[in-house]
């Protein structure tokens, strides 16, 4: 599978599992629009990459429209009516358990997304069947799939905080043992559910069959998630965030997503202005413009439903410059680091009529709360756990209220004409990376591949590291290492030259003259095709 493509006419896209990519080619070659392709190969991750997503997770799209509208639609699922503190309290937990059914405590939301895109499908001349969409999806939970080495790495180190949840040993392991990278695993009750749904529709998901049986389980195993959570879910249609810079209008989802914080980091460092790419003066502005859009991220977002002021103030002109201002351009500033982790993915689709997608699809961490709903197949998420015990908390636990989501899916309507939808997992990485394959793409004019394969950086906690350190893969040259400790951040630098702690990122392009663009990361399993 190629890693970047460009060129086409009709459609490209761009996702981190090689046959994921082949199922969105498919159907752009069948005629179908962007967004078709996208539900198709949100279906298909699920079914071969399902240790970074599931539809027991959460999705967030943004569309450009070919008018040049855009939307977004926002699949973030709330917490359970039996999810309380008090639940936990009594069950002898000062914080919300990250894995088991306590953990699975929020409505998946991603397969309720689907629909609204569905819908949007329609609305610009998709055609194609919801069988034909599913169809692909079935076909890999039936037949099997080979695990990738992600999945055989991360089943094998996780497996002491997941071998108890119910369900996960009979389906992610073989003979109770981790899987072998290359070796072949079978989602056939998922299977079963993809094939009702492309039947019955995909509402059944939450107040049909399917939605019966994934109660019934969740009550089984005893998540606070009840059959009326499922029945009275509903994505949502919102305002992307945006922001206007020199390069164009770029675009955001809303919360309860950090797109606030991946927005003001690229616009405080054009106020910066930084001239070449890959110096220290582009590398030291991006972590320092990270750590004020990360003081203001953890200060206001949470549950839209509670946010009562105007998050756009953060995005006006004179706060980013008053912000910008406060940047030392030669010294770090201090970094009390957020805890984040997260494994999601993000792809992205384009076509001939104007239409641009970017998607973003998550189970929270790797493989979520571990609980495999037996009689659905379907791999619960733990996105609840970001949650907070403490009343004086802005993301308190409450019934009905949505968690903070690091997802948010990116796209840019450039001055030039092109139309660029991009994205990354990696929890807190997520705006980091977003940050760096822009700059370097758009700004200081990277081909995309290159700017995708750049070395990359992280600002903060990493999985069983207990510092708040600025992480860097191996390629960087040792001398920008150097400047780098010596304005003060403390740097440690990886053993691997690509590592899947920087995420695994991608980009679509839309280019005036009607070609197409696409490219994904060679640290993940997938690559970008076209038609």
């Amino acid at each position: 599978m190629q890693l970047h493509t460009a060129g086409h006419r009709r459609g490209v896209v761009a996702a981190p599992h090689a046959a994921t990519v082949e199922d969105g080619r498919a159907i752009l070659a069948e005629g179908g629009n962007a967004i078709e392709a996208m539900i198709a190969m949100a279906a298909s991750i699920a079914a071969v990459y399902p240790h970074m997503n599931h539809v027991g997770g959460d999705g967030f799209w943004l569309i450009r429209e070919p008018s040049g509208r855009v939307r977004a639609l926002m699949g973030a699922g709330y917490a359970g009516a039996k999810a309380t503190p008090r639940l936990y309290r009594d069950a002898g937990h000062h914080e919300i358990p990250a894995r088991g059914p306590l953990a699975a405590l929020t409505v998946p939301g991603a397969v309720a997304a689907w629909m609204l895109a569905s819908e949007a499908a329609k609305a610009n001349r998709g055609k194609l069947p919801l069988d034909v969409l599913l169809g692909p999806a079935i076909r890999h939970a039936k037949e099997g799939y080979e695990v990738p080495r992600s999945q055989a790495r991360l089943t094998a180190e996780k497996l002491p905080e997941m071998k108890d949840a119910a369900g996960f040993a009979p389906a992610f392991l073989i003979d109770g043992k981790p899987p072998e990278a290359g070796a072949r695993l079978k989602q056939a009750a998922f299977a079963a559910t993809l094939e009702q749904l492309s039947a019955a529709g995909l509402d059944d998901f939450y107040r049909g069959d399917v939605g019966r049986e994934i109660a019934a389980d969740l009550e089984r195993i005893g998540s606070p998630v009840t059959r009326a959570d499922l029945a009275k879910f509903h994505a949502t249609v919102a305002e992307p965030l945006s922001v206007t810079t020199q390069a164009g209008t770029l675009y955001n989802s809303p919360p309860p997503t950090q797109g606030l914080a991946s927005l003001m980091i690229l616009a405080l460092f054009e106020r910066l202005r930084v001239r070449q790419g890959e110096s220290f003066e582009h590398i030291h502005g991006l972590v320092e413009a990270t750590k004020r859009a990360f003081h203001v991220r953890d200060r206001v977002v949470t549950d839209p439903d509670r946010i009562t002021i105007d998050l756009n103030q953060y995005l006006a002109p004179a706060f980013l410059d008053a912000e910008a201002g406060k940047i030392d351009a030669r010294k770090a500033a201090e970094w009390p680091a957020p805890d984040a982790r997260g494994d999601t993915v993000w792809m992205g689709a384009a076509d001939a009529s104007g239409l641009v997608v970017s998607y973003i699809q998550s189970l929270y961490w790797e493989f979520g709360s571990g609980c495999v709903l037996p009689r659905t197949g379907i791999l619960m998420q733990n996105r609840g756990s970001s949650f907070s015990l403490d009343p004086k908390a802005l993301n308190v636990l409450a019934p009905g209220r949505c968690p903070f989501h690091t997802l948010n899916p990116a796209l840019a309507a450039l001055k030039d004409g092109r139309v660029m939808a991009y994205g990354t997992m990696g929890g807190d990485g997520q705006p980091q990376t977003q940050a760096a394959v822009f700059t370097r793409h758009v700004l200081f004019r990277q081909p995309l591949d290159k700017a995708l394969d750049a070395p990359r950086w992280l600002l903060g906690r990493t999985w069983g590291s207990t510092h708040t350190n600025l992480r860097l893969e191996s390629r960087f040259d040792g001398q920008m290492i150097d400047r780098l400790m010596l304005a003060g951040h403390d740097v440690a630098v990886l053993d691997e030259a690509y590592s899947d702690t920087m995420g695994h990122a991608g980009a679509v392009i839309l280019h005036p003259d009607g070609t197409l663009e696409g490219g994904h990361d060679p640290r993940a399993d997938g690559g970008a095709a076209g038609v």
